[in-house]
């Protein structure tokens, strides 16, 4: 955060000082009393269960600032305490200032599967020709987009945001905060469908980034999704899609994988340019041409961006491959959705050399009342696959009648599972772990890689 200080942080909010100088500067903004920095406004907010007033004091002697109240008529002291009604709205509201300050272009990134990493493709591609500012982490909420924001600096040339939601209404506050002027949209799943309550509903909340596009905007669009590929900007901004389909404007020809990596050419006009990636599966495909399809826009060379997109090698526990003896780990253990479980089979369907494909899947979480039946869909995709052993873990993960070797675990018994997939590994062998967060597979996965420099 740049020349910014406790009066413009009362200008912002609508607040009122209390105490304190109104000419402190503040340079960052923070959350989380324990990770203060020197210089920064805290902001208290006030959670279900905690009410993180409790810990100004504490910010204070970390170093702090500054600090929001809403719990706070009056005060005497030397540090700047600032009065407003409601400290996340304050909090969003010194994002969305600090915005209008800023003159770089930013592009906002969403989907129901991809968007971290197609964030990262996007900004490694982008750094051919500038230097790029990304969403660090998972700060892609209503809380974390307004932080985001603000650690935006004067020497950055463009930025590349993930803007989540997982509740109704979500989407419209985030994006009117983040003022984008490219809106990427990679997919419609069924992620959070539980609290959204229909694909459509998710549909119509993804196409809200809108709300915060900017007139003369571009809507980036994957052009092979079915609830994309005829959707079309709002009025007054411009619509390109990317993908494999001839309509669209950027597209994946002659697309191949090489022990799991993808291999295609990337077409937009008479132009084309080879690329190999680093991350593993079909679906990364489409996310490298979003991030070509970008880097063009904002006019840097195809060739440079494809070639850095080679830089972006993944997240632990997001197909990170690694080789024991002579077995093949794939750990793909952060997520699951029946969009990313299909993908990360298909990757391991592609290795060639493997003696055995083994799939260790675990249950899908967050799909509403049709879990069983999404269960079901991949248990009947992944009978025509060349997969020859399946473990499933968890009562939803039953459902995956696949006409495989399967073995069933219940939830409770990961130890029981761990051993039996140490015990039928063979020299040659490739495994899969997939399965939601909440299932705790990834301790499975570390067991199986053992420890890492």
């Amino acid at each position: 955060m740049e020349q910014m200080t406790v009066r413009d942080i009362v200008t912002a909010t609508g607040g009122r000082l209390l105490c304190g100088d109104e000419s402190q500067p503040i340079v960052h903004i923070g959350i989380n009393s324990r990770e203060v920095q020197r210089g920064e406004l805290f902001v208290p907010l006030v959670g279900e269960k905690v009410d993180a007033h409790r810990f100004i004091q504490m910010a204070f002697e970390a170093g702090a600032g500054a600090v929001l109240t809403s719990e706070h008529d009056q005060k005497e002291d030397a540090h700047p305490w600032i009065r407003v009604e409601d400290t996340k709205k304050a909090l969003q509201a010194v994002g969305a200032y600090y915005r209008r300050r800023l003159t770089l272009p930013l592009i906002g990134i969403t989907g129901s599967v991809g968007k971290t990493t197609t964030r990262e493709l996007v900004a490694a591609a982008l750094s051919a020709g500038f230097r790029v500012y990304k969403t660090p982490g998972n700060k892609n909420s209503q809380v974390g987009v307004p932080i985001t924001l603000s650690e935006i600096t004067s020497e950055d040339e463009i930025g590349v945001l993930e803007l989540g939601m997982s509740m109704p209404g979500e989407m419209t506050v985030i994006a009117r905060i983040a003022q984008i002027n490219m809106a990427v949209i990679t997919n419609v799943g069924v992620t959070h469908i539980e609290q959204l309550g229909s694909q459509e509903n998710i549909y119509q909340e993804k196409l809200k980034i809108q709300d915060g596009l900017r007139d003369g905007g571009i809507l980036l669009l994957n052009g092979d999704d079915p609830m994309l590929k005829e959707t079309r900007a709002k009025e007054g901004c411009r619509t390109v899609y990317y993908g494999t389909g001839k309509h669209c404007d950027y597209r994946a020809e002659n697309i191949r994988l090489k022990d799991g990596f993808p291999v295609f050419e990337a077409v937009h006009g008479e132009r084309r340019v080879s690329v190999q990636l680093k991350v593993m599966g079909f679906h990364q495909v489409g996310n490298a041409m979003a991030a070509l399809a970008a880097a063009d826009l904002y006019g840097v060379d195809m060739a440079a961006a494809a070639e850095r997109l080679q830089e972006f090698t993944g997240f632990q526990g997001r197909q990170q491959v690694y080789t024991r003896g002579q077995v093949t780990i794939i750990d793909d253990t952060y997520n699951a959705s029946p969009a990313s479980m299909k993908a990360s089979l298909q990757v391991l369907a592609s290795m060639e050399k493997a003696v055995r494909r083994i799939a260790v899947l675990a249950d899908m979480k967050e799909l509403g009342p049709d879990e069983e039946r999404f269960h079901r869909e991949i248990g009947e995709w992944l009978s025509g696959q060349p997969v020859d052993v399946v473990f499933t873990l968890g009562s939803l993960s039953r459902s995956i009648e696949a006409g495989k070797e399967c073995r069933h675990f219940d939830q409770e018994d990961l130890s029981g599972l761990t051993r039996a997939v140490e015990e039928l590994l063979a020299p040659g062998d490739c495994v899969l772990l997939k399965g939601s967060r909440s299932m705790e597979l990834d301790q499975v996965a570390k067991r199986l890689v053992g420890p890492t420099e």
